[in-house]
């Protein structure tokens, strides 16, 4: 299928831009980059509440926002921004978050995780479970007490949410709900049909992704991490339900969906779609109509799992 209407528009505006593919510049012009992406977002829903936290940690202070669309949301959303592990912000993020935190009732917490390669692996890691952590322990004053905690995010913070996903479940940590992975990265083989196809080298390409992943984890040993390449796990028994969404035109694609039957294999209930005619970055683009689609899966997704642990407390199963 080919590429939608408004994004081959807007692939063409870029190529329009002489601006120089990403691989090939440094990390300051693909964070300038990046940043001008976001402004393209538009209005951001305002929210009953924004707070700014500052979490200190052996490692350093991770910074926090917590959105909170209403009095008392029904739930939380840890959301992990996208960005390769080098680039984008909870800046950058903040309009998608606000129109996720409006849509679902459920407060949305941003975490300024440190990125590579000023932090390379597995300091992304280690700050986004401190900021899980976290925001289990603040459930009542965020959202209310017994609140279902979700874990989100796309491209590399949908590898970061699945990796809470795993080590909450390995180290006893916070119940998680469910785990929202936006075209994910959930290993680091370069050679898997999406990777190689002429037609998937868009706004994310396989060169690009190679960048990244030298910058974050640039030793072999680190890549085949689970932490690092969740997709390499043993066992994915035991985890929370996952949401996927993939994009057909995208290097991430064979990945995220080789992620997706795996959970299933393991028994992990797995809402998944692939989304014809887009590519990489769809969900977070809010001016393109595939990010609409995307969003009402997401969405209805969160409400569904709210309802259903409402209904269970009301019968006094939980």
């Amino acid at each position: 299928m080919t590429l939608d209407f408004a994004t081959t528009e807007l692939l063409k505006q870029l190529a329009e831009s002489d601006s120089k593919p990403l691989h090939m510049g440094s990390v300051d012009e693909a964070r300038t980059f990046s940043a001008s992406m976001a402004d393209q977002q538009g209005p951001a829903p305002a929210m009953f509440g924004v707070e700014e936290h500052n979490l200190s940690t052996p490692e350093g202070t991770i910074h926090l926002r917590v959105l909170i669309p209403l009095k008392q949301p029904a739930g939380v959303i840890v959301y992990y921004h996208g960005g390769g592990w080098v680039i984008g912000s909870i800046d950058e993020t903040d309009t998608v978050a606000r129109k996720l935190a409006e849509r679902t009732s459920c407060s949305v917490v941003l975490v300024e995780y440190r990125l590579a390669p000023e932090h390379r692996f597995p300091a992304a890691v280690n700050d986004s479970y401190a900021a899980l952590s976290w925001a289990s322990e603040h459930l009542p004053e965020i959202s209310r007490p017994n609140a279902p905690l979700f874990v989100a995010g796309d491209s590399a913070g949908g590898n970061l949410a699945a990796v809470m996903a795993l080590r909450a479940r390995d180290q006893g940590g916070p119940p998680i709900a469910a785990q929202i992975l936006i075209y994910p990265v959930t290993d680091a083989d370069f050679e898997r049909p999406s990777y190689t196809d002429p037609a998937n080298q868009l706004l994310l390409t396989r060169e690009a992704m190679a960048w990244f992943w030298n910058h974050y984890a640039p030793e072999p040993e680190h890549r085949q991490n689970t932490e690092a390449s969740p997709l390499r796990a043993s066992d994915l028994r035991g985890l929370p339900p996952a949401v996927v969404l993939t994009a057909e035109h995208d290097v991430l694609r064979d990945e995220g969906e080789a992620y997706a039957e795996q959970l299933r294999k393991a028994g992990v209930p797995v809402n998944f779609v692939r989304y014809e005619g887009q590519t990489h970055g769809f969900f977070t683009l809010l001016m393109l109509p595939g990010s609409e689609a995307g969003f009402q899966q997401v969405v209805k997704a969160v409400r569904t799992i709210i309802h259903e642990q409402f209904n269970k407390a009301e019968e006094g199963v939980m």
